[in-house]
């Protein structure tokens, strides 16, 4: 018995797959954020839940290729200040999953997206210059990086939606796009690997899922390779206006599925 009749999937159902990891690929190594489409992609044609755990090892994939790439250009002291938060968070979403049915998980991660969104544009709008990544050791900065980082633990470990989340903070802390990529590169493969164990006592996570995602991670190879090539054909400019409209996109999936 093969992987696709394990899952009930049908040859266009597997190829939707595909084309998802190839999409977390250039995510990872371009658009961040942008992977809400894979999200929404997995939900749709495997059951919402166990979706999540096929996802994730395909998103860690994405996060080893990112942080061989732009590993030169992470923000450590960016990083530090987040991880308490996000840990917080991460177990809090771990709680929620517990009761939570897809329908209340879909609707509440779409809001706090669109939130998130309305935020930064509201920022971007009101603000004079952004802020230089080492000032935001401020007491707000302090208050906003705890905000952020349990909000993306949250929405990472209850459907992988934390890359919206988190690239809203980077780019309200002024973050240009190479120093972007790279603290988000690491952010996130340290966040998804952590989150294994609670995936996995979950259920969210066997052999099964396993299988398909042997499968599925060749496809991120190249989907990284196209995105490290798109990246530096993409202005600043253009590079933030891409992922605010990714993550608007992705909360209007999830809020409108």
């Amino acid at each position: 018995m093969n992987t696709m009749t394990l899952w009930h999937i049908s040859g266009w159902g597997f190829a939707a797959l595909a084309f998802a990891a190839l999409l977390v690929g250039f995510s990872k190594t371009a658009v961040s954020g942008a992977n809400t489409v894979s999200l929404a992609i997995f939900a749709a044609i495997l059951p919402a839940r166990a979706s999540t755990g096929v996802l994730l090892p395909v998103l860690i994939a994405g996060d080893v290729l990112a942080v061989l790439t732009y590993r030169r250009h992470a923000h450590w002291p960016t990083l530090w200040r987040l991880f308490p938060a996000v840990a917080a968070g991460v177990v809090a979403g771990t709680l929620f999953l517990v009761w939570a049915d897809d329908g209340v998980v879909r609707t509440s991660i779409g809001a706090i997206l669109l939130l998130m969104a309305g935020v930064t544009l509201w920022r971007r709008r009101t603000a004079g210059t952004p802020e230089d990544p080492d000032e935001v050791g401020t007491r707000a900065g302090r208050v906003k990086a705890r905000s952020y980082g349990v909000l993306g633990g949250f929405t990472t470990m209850v459907a992988n939606a934390g890359g919206p989340v988190m690239s809203m903070y980077l780019l309200s802390a002024g973050f240009r796009k190479l120093g972007f990529l790279g603290t988000s590169a690491f952010f996130f493969l340290i966040v998804n690997v952590s989150k294994v164990p609670f995936s996995a006592g979950l259920g969210l996570i066997d052999g099964h899922s396993l299988l398909l995602d042997a499968a599925l991670v060749v496809f991120v190879v190249p989907g990284a390779f196209l995105g490290k090539w798109a990246v530096h054909r993409i202005n600043q400019r253009l590079f933030e206006q891409l992922v605010i409209a990714a993550t608007i996109v992705g909360g209007l999936q999830l809020l409108l599925r």
